[in-house]
């Protein structure tokens, strides 16, 4: 039994989750690798865990907390279950959403498409997880067979492996963007080849705005005109052509026989979203990359090339050399990242296909695999009791519902968005994992272990996350005074000198940044209204963090504790409402599910035990994360 628990321990650890989350962003590659606690192998981590205070989980309070887990939790999931059954007088309404299940006698909500599109692939995604690096070992041993020379040091060795890499990468890429997209993968090679144009044809001052008006013209054109199918611009060509009974010229003909060839996925458009990130990446890092001197930076720093940390391999630009059309179009189409992420900047990437990454590990990819297939079968059997999205589909009489079934379906709907974007993002980090590339872990915690909103966002697609970070928040001003470069020159604006004024500059940053982010989500009135809602529901957080702050409070800890809980509540739940807008209900579904909450009594008082419930989660969660703190971990999420 200890052992099973020792290796649940391991399972569900965050250095199996991800190196990054137990080790400082500056920490080298063998501190990162290393599997002790982080307290035993970092300074700055034993410093920490001297800071944390004393563990409440064995307290009276604590006791009276974990009644309400044992009785809450399933109780929950009852109610939802529920108001999932055919017994239910909204089902009939619903039930055509519902798919045949694998669960005996359960249907399966397979009603989300962005969900089912994963789901009904699976086998040909494993498929390629299998494939794709056992094609890489067949290549490399031919390669290394054909090569007239040995390596002569290590050097060459790892610029060999560099070249080996980019070599499969380019061309295994090439294959992959034909397959799923057909011969849509020529309107996606013009688009790659006008921003490599950019970057390294326009004078240099010019790359950062054109770079990306070419890229934001290019997400809204892509959007608006449905990725540019052939038959409309043939139809225009051709006067006369589109008349009731008339199939249209040879010309349109031809179109339209050229559009039937659109791939595995024929809306390449929407899939392209995540790759425009990786164009500002190439063009950005090959800007910044210009301020450096031409000496190395690894060799004037004395730092190892093979163990840098993550820090230096994002900032460090690659060598000059590397920034070719070959390595960008490889960056750009790496299979296992190239459907979804998790993104990698340019320079991480040229780094990692030099070096491979100390972090990974059989035994840690190993653990990583099982851990994602339990996630998988957690969302399987939630879609076989829980039938929330197809519900929210059906736009139902939500007054038929209970308060209690109401806040559940909304609740549970969260989770399943939380899921149905864990699970590609962990499927695709494990295929890369295991071809050899070790990009960030794209969500840091469960929805439900959650409580601010700028910890939430900075654990929400928190690659995505870090790309903003990177490539526009700083830049802007934000995280002291814009980027700099290797002359010392920030590029951003100066920050403001006031506490007030920082704070100001940070909401306006932030509502730039989630205007971008809505926007790059799709173009949707709803998703901007959740963006700005976002910015809003954050005011409340920096209000009350300068009205309330820490140090005024350090000698009253526990009642410092409690007022973070009670603010932390107001914080979940407008957090829960920004959400349902954007990625759920929509503001209709959201004023139907409002009024039907607070319409009664009854709804009243269900909804003011919810925040007696959440009080007690929100102090689960301090605990948690100060248990992370004595074991020399400070995530900040």
């Amino acid at each position: 039994m200890p052992s099973l628990f020792s290796w649940l321990r391991r399972l569900y650890s965050l250095d199996t989750l991800d190196t990054r989350f137990t080790s400082s962003a500056s920490a080298s590659a063998q501190t990162a690798a290393d599997t002790r606690p982080p307290a035993a192998k970092d300074a700055r981590a034993n410093s920490i865990a001297q800071g944390a205070r004393a563990p409440l989980w064995r307290t009276p309070e604590f006791f009276v907390y974990y009644l309400f887990f044992i009785t809450m939790v399933p109780l929950m999931f009852k109610t939802v279950v529920d108001a999932s059954n055919e017994n239910n007088p909204v089902y009939a309404k619903y039930s055509h959403l519902l798919s045949p299940g694998w669960v005996p006698g359960r249907l399966m909500d397979n009603s989300d498409a962005q969900y089912a599109s994963f789901h009904d692939n699976i086998p040909y995604l494993v498929a390629l997880l299998v494939a794709h690096p056992l094609l890489r070992r067949v290549y490399n041993l031919f390669s290394n067979r054909s090569a007239q020379s040995s390596t002569s040091s290590a050097a060459a060795a790892f610029d060999a492996q560099l070249e080996q890499r980019m070599q499969f990468d380019f061309g295994f890429g090439l294959v992959f963007l034909t397959a799923i997209h057909g011969l849509s993968a020529l309107k996606i090679l013009f688009i790659f080849n006008i921003n490599y144009r950019i970057a390294k044809n326009l004078p240099r001052s010019y790359v950062p705005i054109a770079t990306w008006v070419f890229n934001i013209c290019t997400l809204f054109a892509n959007e608006l005109c449905h990725g540019y199918p052939l038959e409309p611009i043939a139809m225009a060509l051709s006067p006369g052509s589109g008349t009731p009974g008339d199939q249209g010229t040879l010309l349109v003909q031809w179109a339209r026989t050229l559009d039937g060839f659109g791939g595995l996925m024929p809306r390449w458009e929407v899939l392209f979203k995540v790759t425009l990130l990786r164009l500002i990446s190439f063009n950005m890092d090959y800007y910044w990359s210009l301020d450096y001197p031409s000496a190395s930076p690894i060799k004037k720093k004395q730092l190892d090339p093979a163990a840098l940390s993550e820090r230096d391999r994002v900032k460090i630009p690659a060598e000059p050399a590397a920034f070719n059309m070959r390595n960008y179009v490889a960056y750009l189409l790496y299979s296992p990242l190239y459907l979804a992420g998790p993104i990698v900047t340019f320079n991480d990437y040229v780094s990692q296909q030099r070096y491979t990454p100390l972090s990974i590990t059989r035994t840690r990819t190993i653990l990583y695999g099982i851990r994602f297939f339990l996630t998988l079968l957690c969302m399987e059997l939630i879609l076989h009791y829980i039938y929330a999205v197809a519900i929210s589909k059906s736009s139902p009489d939500w007054s038929i519902f209970t308060p209690g079934q109401l806040s559940m379906l909304a609740f549970f709907n969260l989770h399943i968005i939380w899921l149905k974007l864990l699970i590609p993002w962990r499927f695709f980090r494990l295929w890369a994992l295991v071809d050899g590339i070790d990009p960030p872990e794209n969500m840091v915690r469960c929805m439900s272990n959650n409580y601010s909103a700028f910890a939430f966002w900075r654990g929400w697609h928190r690659s995505f996350n870090r790309w903003i970070v990177r490539y526009i928040y700083v830049p802007l001003g934000g995280g002291g005074g814009g980027h700099r470069p290797a002359n010392g020159k920030p590029t951003g604006s100066p920050p403001p000198s006031s506490g007030l004024g920082a704070k100001l500059q940070k909401i306006c940053n932030f509502l730039l940044v989630f205007t971008f982010v809505a926007l790059w989500h799709d173009i949707d009135l709803r998703l901007l209204m959740w963006g700005w809602l976002v910015t809003l529901f954050v005011l409340p957080e920096v209000l009350a963090t300068m009205a309330f702050p820490a140090k005024r409070w350090s000698s009253r800890p526990t009642a410092y504790r409690v007022l973070c809980g009670v603010g932390s509540v107001g914080n979940i739940l407008m957090m829960m409402v920004a959400n349902l807008v954007g990625f759920a209900l929509g503001l209709d579904g959201l004023n139907d599910l409002l009024a039907s909450l607070t319409g009664s009594y009854l709804g009243l008082a269900y909804l003011i035990s919810c925040c007696v419930v959440l009080f007690v989660g929100v102090q689960v969660m301090f605990e948690i994360r100060e248990g992370e703190l004595r074991a020399g971990i400070n995530l900040k999420c």
